[in-house]
């Protein structure tokens, strides 16, 4: 088998695919300089395998095998290899003329670094920075670049600090402290084998952490149906219903067709036709196959009857298991079911004389409606809107029409809910439905609370309270990590230099007539690193404790909401000016990558996806803040909020 030259090895490093998405960001290096004359190509052999180094990424692992050990390691210190995103990169050139060596040498300083009784020989790329200097120490050490802390002259480098500007000379002592972090400096070689881009099928590209979800074709005002779609794919626990659904096979049923159509959305990256689901849906509810009025092709319809048809279709068709229950339970019921306690009483004096007593009732409903009126600015002024509802009706005691009042709250949070904003109405004079353009904005995290009864309020209010607690707390340990790292105290850790509270101590010794020395009572001063170990340990206790104040009804109900409180997952636009005109798109918050091997799903970015039927983009938070309205251009219509997760017994999410 051939030897692979240069170029080759950096394009197969290039189109590496990474196990498990790096902690770090790699940053973009300088132009690798040509390899010493010292190691030619005939001095050494290359060769490739995989590795996983720390933080579980998929690296290339350059191996070398020279006869002299010591020229080995010097190869290995070489500025040309380095860390590259998906692996270890070594730019074999020509051999250099003696000019280009000995511009080489000029910008390189070598420095001897000291960590932990070992001493490395490093070369700085004086051109470089403070970041590509960490991650060389950190292919040497182990330790973490974040972790680290090198000093120079007494003060800690910092990522951006210019190499040629430090001031270093060659043999100089160079300290650098700290430890590698969980599972950071053991090198474990895979369990799978690294397979490149072009080597994936399109499936499996599909399902590559980053990967960009599929869209969907238009087919002639569709783009209700399109958005959502989309917002529903966003329902893990929808796509794992409708992966086990075993009901109806039929070209006629949307719940199997719908369930075909996630399952082909998965596959692939390109925009798709929903065609089978559409035809489908058409039978079941003909609304959807409605022309238009000159005859040629389908009418535009409303994205929120499409929503509430294809939930109402769901909840007849998708049962789930219950455990112990004698029958299944609605999986839409269970996970999107509200329910709302109401009390209907009448306004007019009289009735409540003769003896009319208020009617108490409940109510299950799919979705929490927010009334837009001249008054409402504010989601919850919406909702408090919806919540309370004017009704003409008989009154049995008065013996004729009387008006009530019909107050709502919510008895059982669902775990996805979903609001509507009620912006169409029927204008008679343009025989249409129309739209109320006024600005409404809405959170990313919304709290409930208020809208409940008193019971469940009574549930729900001490873990939201504890909820802020715990997060203030996580607040403050990485404002403190983050003041420290942009002020850093020198000498808080023993291998350093002296600190200045040791120095303070021999202040205060005191010397009596005697001539002893009597020494004050010794202080203890905690590290950085043990001072965080204090409030990571408390912050645990804090969510062992918080998992304790859950309600236990609402702990067994899985498809609950238990703190009251909701992150925003979804959002259905609309852009025009009415309902039978404009365009639907859909956004949907991007999720943490998921770890393939301890199943544990990563930390969001806070971007978006934006779904333009089949064209497909990401976006930064900002933009779903300008979706409040205001004019014909993209308004939130729907907004699909999750309840927030909450820790585990042992405090963990």
């Amino acid at each position: 088998m051939a030897r692979p030259n240069g170029a080759e090895i950096d394009a197969r490093c290039s189109r590496a695919v990474p196990v498990r998405t790096a902690s770090y960001a790699i940053p973009p290096l300088r132009q690798p300089r040509a390899v010493p004359s010292s190691f030619a190509a005939d001095n050494f052999q290359i060769t490739t395998s995989l590795w996983k180094l720390p933080y579980g990424s998929a690296f290339q692992y350059i191996e070398t095998k020279v006869a002299d050990e010591e020229a080995r390691n010097n190869f290995f210190r070489l500025p040309a290899f380095r860390i590259c995103p998906f692996g270890y990169s070594f730019h074999k050139h020509h051999t250099p003329s003696k000019s280009q060596d000995n511009n080489t040498n000029m910008s390189t300083i070598s420095v001897v670094v000291k960590h932990q009784g070992k001493k490395y020989d490093v070369d700085v790329d004086t051109s470089a920075t403070g970041e590509v200097f960490k991650y060389q120490l950190y292919s040497l050490t182990g330790v973490e670049p974040d972790r680290q802390k090198v000093l120079l002259k007494g003060s800690q480098l910092k990522d951006d600090t210019d190499m040629s500007k430090v001031g270093l000379k060659p043999g100089q002592m160079i300290m650098m402290m700290g430890t590698p972090g969980e599972g950071g400096g053991a090198i474990v070689r895979p369990t799978e084998k690294v397979k490149f881009v072009e080597d994936m099928t399109e499936a499996e590209a599909a399902q590559q952490a980053g990967a960009t979800p599929a869209g969907l074709q238009n087919f002639g005002n569709t783009c209700y149906l399109n958005s959502t779609l989309q917002v529903l794919r966003s329902i893990p626990e929808l796509n794992d219903a409708l992966k086990s659904y075993k009901g109806e096979q039929s070209m006629l049923d949307p719940t199997s067709q719908l369930r075909n159509l996630y399952d082909m959305m998965s596959k692939t990256q390109e925009g798709i036709p929903p065609l089978a689901f559409l035809n489908a849906l058409r039978v079941a509810f003909p609304q959807f196959a409605e022309r238009e009025r000159d005859g040629h092709g389908y009418a535009q319809q409303d994205a929120e009857e499409a929503w509430s048809q294809i939930l109402t279709q769901l909840k007849q068709k998708l049962k789930i298991s219950e455990g112990d229950a004698a029958r299944d339970a609605s999986f839409i019921d269970k996970y999107m079911g509200l329910e709302l306690t109401s009390v209907l009483e009448c306004d007019e004096p009289g009735a409540k004389e003769a003896g009319e007593e208020p009617k108490t009732s409940k109510e299950r409903l799919l979705k929490l409606n927010c009334h837009i009126d001249g008054q409402t600015n504010h989601l919850r002024d919406g909702i408090v809107n919806g919540l309370v509802e004017k009704l003409e009706k008989k009154s049995e005691v008065l013996d004729r029409e009387a008006t009530y009042t019909k107050r709502s709250q919510i008895s059982r949070l669902p775990k996805y809910l979903t609001v509507h904003f009620m912006r169409f109405f029927w204008k008679r004079e343009v025989q249409k439905k129309a739209k109320i353009m006024r600005k409404v904005t809405f959170p990313h995290e919304l709290d409930v609370v208020e809208f409940c009864t008193d019971e469940l309020r009574k549930a729900l209010i001490p873990v939201r309270d504890k909820v802020r607690e715990v997060r203030k707390e996580e607040h403050d340990i990485e404002r403190a990590r983050k003041r420290r790292k942009m002020n850093p105290i020198d000498g808080e850790n023993a291998q350093g230099p002296q600190s200045s509270s040791s120095k303070d101590k021999k202040k205060d010794e005191k010397k009596p007539a005697g001539g002893d020395v009597e020494m004050t009572t010794e202080e203890t001063f905690k590290t950085d690193a043990e001072f965080e170990a204090e409030k990571e340990a408390e912050v645990l206790a804090a969510k062992k404790e918080l998992y304790t104040l859950i309600n236990q009804d609402l702990l067994k109900d899985e498809g609950a909401n238990q703190s009251g409180l909701y992150e925003l997952r979804g959002v259905i636009t609309h852009q025009g000016a009415s309902a039978d005109s404009g365009h639907y798109t859909a956004y949907v918050k991007k999720t943490g990558v998921k770890d393939p091997v301890t199943g544990k799903v990563g930390e969001e970015d806070g971007k978006w996806w934006w779904f333009n039927d089949d064209k497909v983009s990401e976006v930064e938070a900002e933009k779903i803040t300008a979706l409040a309205g205001g004019g014909e251009s993209h308004s939130a219509l729907i907004l699909l909020y999750r309840a927030i997760p909450l820790p585990s017994a042992d405090g963990t999410q």
